[in-house]
């Protein structure tokens, strides 16, 4: 996992360059929903109301790189290696999604907010979601590239 301010994105050469550029030109205004941007890149524009670890699940991903950046509000995104997690759901292979059981206040943890993101390898679970104090909603932007 990696994570940092935006204004960082340019020194990472491994992400491709219509990925940054899309980032850099972000705005909280932009349209929920999926953008395209080339065969093995897509991004989803989401908005949702936070959750409480209690509610948090830890997920993982197999054929995705995930960049997660908030345009709204402020979440938490637990996260550790999906190696040493019990499977909940296994894999699906279209949505390209598993859920492990294990609770995610056991495990370290990020804070998103609209000023850095987070980068998240198919070998990292991860839960994301999770409310600071009370659940709010936010506005999230999930750059996803294929590996």
């Amino acid at each position: 996992m990696i994570t940092d301010k935006l204004e960082n994105i340019d020194i990472y050469s491994d992400i491709p360059n219509i990925a940054k550029d899309f980032i850099k030109n972000l705005t909280s205004d932009i349209e929920l929903g999926r953008v395209d941007l080339s065969d093995d890149i897509y991004v989803n524009i989401e908005s949702y109301i936070t959750k409480t670890t209690t509610d948090a699940q830890f997920e993982a991903h197999n054929k995705y790189i995930d960049i997660q950046i908030l345009l709204k509000g402020n979440e938490f995104i637990s996260y550790t290696d999906k190696s040493i997690l019990t499977v909940k759901i296994p894999y699906n292979e279209e949505k390209d999604i598993a859920f492990y059981s294990q609770p995610v206040n056991d495990y370290p943890r990020v804070k998103l907010d609209s000023s850095n993101f987070v980068i998240l390898f198919p070998h990292e679970a991860h839960a994301p979601q999770i409310c600071d104090e009370f659940p709010s909603e936010v506005k999230k932007v999930v750059v996803k590239i294929k590996v």
